[in-house]
C-alpha cells in the first residue's frame, strides 16, 4: 500500500501511540504528495500526476538521512482538472472541494501535534488553489507551517534535454513527462501511440500566453486535439532517469531545509 514510498517513512503505518510518543513532533516533516487523475494522451495513462508525486516523495525519503524525521501521507489522487474534462477518464474536484480535502488534512495533521505540512504538487492546474489552503491554514494557527511546493520547481536538466520550443509549449503529456514515465512505469507507457501536437491557435504578437506573467483561462480542447501540448515522440528512459535523479536529490535537499526551517518572527 506504500508504493514508492519506503514503509518505515509511511505515516499510515503507525500507530497512535508512535505519534503521542513521538519526540519533537513540532519538527517533524509530514510530506501530502498531491496529484491528479486526468487524461494524458493517447500514450500515457490518467495517473501520470499522482505517479510523480508519490515517486518524487518516496525516492526523496529513501535518500534522506535517517535522522531526519520525514514521513508521507497516502497521496491525494484526485485533483482539480477541469480544463481536461472533455477528455473520457478525467476525475475531477471543484476548488472548493481540493481546499476542503486539504484543508481538513492539515487541521488533522495539526491536532496530532505536528507543526510542519509539506503539499508535494506535481499538477499544474492547481498550485494556486494549494497556496490558498496554506496560507489560510497558517493564518488561522499561526504555529502551523505550511510548504505550498510544486515537484518540478527543483533544480533539474529540462533545460539541457529538452528543446527551447518543448520548455516553452510541452507543459502536458510532451517530452518531460513521457520521459519520466518511460524511467518511474515503462509498462504503462503506449510509445506506439505516442503523438507530436504543440497548442494551437495562440495569439500572436502578444503579450498574452497560456502560462507566465499575464496568462489566459483555457481548456485542453480548445488547443489540442490529442490532449497533448508538446513532442512526445522524442521521449526517452535516459532523459527520465535524469530527470528524477535530479528531483530525488533536489527534494532530499528541500525536506532537510524545511526540517531545519523556523518560522520568521
Amino acid at each position: 500500500m506504500h508504493n514508492f514510498i519506503p514503509p518505515e517513512r509511511f505515516f499510515p503505518y503507525l500507530t497512535w501511540q508512535d505519534i503521542e510518543t513521538m519526540p519533537d513532533k513540532e519538527n517533524v516533516v509530514i510530506i501530502q504528495p498531491v496529484g491528479s487523475i486526468e487524461q494524458h494522451g493517447p500514450h500515457l495513462p490518467l495517473i501520470v500526476d499522482s505517479a510523480i508525486a508519490t515517486y518524487v516523495t518516496g525516492k526523496a525519503l529513501a535518500k534522506l538521512d535517517p535522522n531526519t524525521p520525514a514521513y508521507a501521507l497516502p497521496t491525494q489522487y484526485y485533483g482539480k482538472s477541469n480544463e481536461h474534462w472533455h477528455f473520457p477518464g478525467t476525475i475531477t474536484l471543484t476548488a472548493q472541494t481540493l481546499m476542503a480535502v486539504l484543508t481538513e488534512t492539515g487541521e488533522s495533521i495539526y491536532r496530532s501535534g505536528f507543526r510542519k505540512l509539506v503539499f508535494l504538487n506535481a499538477h499544474g492546474g492547481q498550485p494556486q488553489v494549494i497556496e490558498i489552503v496554506a496560507r489560510d491554514l497558517h493564518q488561522k494557527y499561526e504555529d502551523f507551517l505550511l510548504f505550498p511546493l510544486f515537484a518540478w520547481r527543483v533544480p533539474n536538466p529540462c533545460e539541457e534535454l529538452l528543446t527551447e520550443k518543448e520548455l516553452e509549449l510541452g507543459i502536458h503529456a510532451g517530452d518531460a513527462e513521457t520521459s519520466v514515465m518511460l524511467s518511474m512505469l515503462p509498462d504503462v507507457v503506449r510509445m506506439d501511440k505516442a503523438v507530436c501536437e504543440y497548442p494551437q491557435g495562440l495569439p500572436e504578437d502578444s503579450m498574452l500566453s497560456m502560462e507566465g506573467n499575464l496568462p489566459f483561462a483555457w481548456l485542453t480542447r480548445e488547443l489540442s486535439r490529442s490532449g497533448v501540448f508538446g513532442d512526445a515522440k522524442v521521449a526517452t528512459k535516459e532523459k527520465g532517469d535524469r530527470i528524477l535523479e535530479a528531483f530525488t536529490d533536489g527534494w532530499v535537499q528541500v525536506i532537510k531545509d524545511i526540517y531545519e526551517f523556523r518560522q520568521p518572527s
